[in-house]
């Protein structure tokens, strides 16, 4: 489910702010390390707005390749730093996991899926109550920000004891 933590117009932040860099070197770049996943910090600034590459992943989803435009917008973001602001960016994206690049500019350029990601956000807001990343809801119970694997573990198993 598309979410934005400060929707246009709202400012996004600098890789520089305080928070940013409190947030990534004691919390995410750690995190990542401990799981053996390569996450660098981005460098762009500021942080890039996210609705074209929601925008993007209905296109993708729309073709049974949602998970596939995710990883990799995630991988061109935190590993080759690139700006997923950018339609180019995320038309390159799309191609490289075998939509149409054509395609997925003219949906971005026209803004074709707009309404469908804003109704989203909105039941995000709304309806699962979102109100940061990442928001996990296993089996009813809502755990938001970084869990532990033994947390995410432990909600598992009791939502498979209430089924």
């Amino acid at each position: 489910m598309p979410f934005e933590l400060r929707p246009y117009p709202q400012e996004t932040l600098s890789p520089k702010d305080e928070y940013i860099q409190h947030a990534w070197h004691n919390n995410i770049a750690p995190l990542a390390k401990s799981l053996g996943v390569t996450m660098n910090m981005p460098s762009i600034d500021p942080y890039p707005y996210t609705f074209y590459a929601h925008e993007g992943l209905l296109f993708a989803k729309d073709y049974g390749k949602g998970n596939e435009y995710a990883d990799a917008v995630f991988r061109a973001l935190y590993h080759d730093g690139q700006d997923i602001g950018s339609i180019e960016v995320l038309a390159a994206v799309a191609e490289s996991i075998g939509l149409n690049q054509k395609a997925f500019i003219e949906v971005l350029e026209t803004r074709k899926n707009s309404d469908r990601r804003a109704a989203l956000v909105r039941e995000a807001y709304t309806t699962a109550q979102v109100r940061a990343v990442p928001t996990f809801d296993i089996g009813g119970q809502v755990l938001t920000g970084l869990q532990s694997k033994q947390a995410i573990e432990e909600a598992i198993k009791e939502a498979e004891n209430n089924h």
